[in-house]
């Protein structure tokens, strides 16, 4: 349930509500002055607050904890008490973040009423920093293939310092489960991830969405740069953020605080900051469309995240893994890959990255056969593979090759497409296409194609088929 923090510097009146509230089943700590309750609210945070506004010999009033606590705290609710009230302190302590004001003589229906749903809240926003808590634990890393590792090995690196991270890549390979790794491995692991999707958010509410705002009529409320206050934001896309609000962040990154739309008062904020773009930030400057001082601030260590291209080998193990996902969380078959399926999808065309493989993955499960292995004749364009299984259909230009030239350009290319599918690994490569691996070596080598462990497979430049 969590503990509620009273102060007030009557003690009769601060016992009188911890009496209260015990009786109601409630964990109460009590504070007589500001110094004392500081203590208390940095050591422990409680679940929520009792807060008298005029506290006598002490250092801040109940006005200044309220600022201070929803700056640091933001998630506490505080429920202010003053026998001295009116409507002007009233306004001034809801629109400082209180959650409610109660007048002293209190009615300790009404004061248990509130206490209730200010408590509710509190529950509320415990059990959201714990969703997001695991959704950031189950966000993992998936693979084996040499182009994985290294990323992985520049991830694990960053992630026991606080150095802003810009994430680049295309679309869809990944950049917010790295940004989540980085996260859940760092110091920060138990406080917040921030998302902030530069390209959803309109325009005229990019400022709004990210200081937050303060008005007479609805009070404070928090942005998402408060929201992140010692954990980590994460701006995706950030190219797409407004010219404008580029300016004000460079200054929140440059001094740490910032001004709510509407406030007066600074907002100070400890946080980590990740971005990532698919873009190319550096013709994005020179075309105008982002400043050169934010790319530098945020640019601090680079990380190169690969297309799946890059990581064919690594497509059986992410389909597996999404197999075995959609059958947790949506109840999908449960059913193994065919050997021709994985050759197919290790050759396919995957211009979306894992985010396409996910999906066709998610529409295969859905539109399938509700048990066995997945075929071939599953996947996205094969359709047509059952009526017309034996004919190949030559493309245009072999088509006009004689015949030894047409084979030599078949056999270069199908060679290329099979060692780029595995990786580079030539014994698993000749394993597959069933030949020894000295025969392999002396085919590729007549055929002027060039292997690496890193890039897979290339056609030899004039200089290298001489060597």
């Amino acid at each position: 349930m969590g503990d509620i923090l009273i102060i007030d510097d009557e003690r009769d009146i601060r016992e009188l509500i911890a009496d209260i509230l015990e009786d109601e089943g409630y964990t109460t700590r009590l504070a007589g002055n500001s110094d004392d309750a500081m203590k208390e609210i940095t050591s422990d945070p409680p679940a929520m607050m009792i807060l008298d506004i005029w506290l006598k010999d002490s250092r801040m009033d109940g006005i200044d904890i309220l600022k201070t606590v929803k700056r640091d705290r933001p998630e506490i609710p505080i429920i202010i008490i003053s026998g001295h009230g009116n409507i002007e302190i009233a306004v001034a302590a809801i629109k400082q973040g209180a959650y409610d004001f109660i007048e002293k003589p209190f009615n300790i229906d009404q004061l248990l009423v509130v206490i209730r749903r200010a408590m509710e809240t509190s529950r509320l926003r415990r059990e959201n920093t714990q969703l997001k808590r695991k959704e950031i634990i189950s966000a993992e890393m998936i693979g084996q293939s040499s182009a994985y590792r290294a990323l992985v090995g520049q991830l694990d690196k960053v992630t026991k310092s606080n150095g802003r991270v810009m994430l680049s890549g295309p679309s869809g390979v990944g950049k917010e489960i790295a940004a989540r790794y980085i996260h859940a491995h760092s110091a920060r692991k138990d406080a917040p991830f921030v998302v902030v999707n530069s390209a959803s958010i309109e325009p005229d509410r990019m400022e709004e969405v990210l200081f937050g705002r303060e008005s007479p009529d609805r009070g404070v409320e928090p942005g998402l740069l408060e929201e992140a206050h010692g954990g980590v934001i994460y701006f995706d896309e950030v190219a797409d953020m407004p010219p404008g609000t580029q300016s004000k962040i460079l200054r929140v990154l440059v001094d740490q605080q910032f001004l709510r739309v509407g406030g007066s008062e600074k907002v100070r904020v400890d946080l980590r900051v990740i971005s990532s773009t698919s873009h190319d930030l550096e013709a994005e400057i020179s075309a105008g469309g982002f400043r050169e001082e934010l790319f530098h601030r945020l640019n601090v260590v680079p990380i190169a995240v690969p297309s799946l291209e890059e990581r064919r080998e690594d497509i059986p193990v992410l389909a597996e893994h999404f197999i075995a996902d959609f059958n947790r969380t949506q109840g999908l078959p449960l059913r193994a890959l065919s050997e021709e399926a994985v050759a197919l999808m290790q050759t396919m065309a995957w211009p979306g990255n894992v985010r396409q493989l996910r999906n066709v993955i998610e529409r295969v499960l859905i539109l399938g056969e509700p048990s066995g292995e997945i075929e071939a004749r599953e996947l996205p364009g094969e359709s047509e593979r059952d009526a017309d299984a034996d004919r190949v259909v030559l493309p245009g230009v072999l088509a006009t090759l004689p015949l030894r030239e047409a084979r030599e350009a078949f056999e270069r290319e199908y060679l290329l497409t099979q060692i780029n599918r595995f990786g580079g690994n030539i014994s698993r490569t000749a394993q597959f296409v069933g030949m020894e691996r000295s025969a392999l070596h002396r085919k590729l080598k007549s055929l002027g194609v060039v292997t690496t462990n890193k890039t897979g497979a290339r056609v030899a430049t004039m200089g290298e088929e001489q060597e």
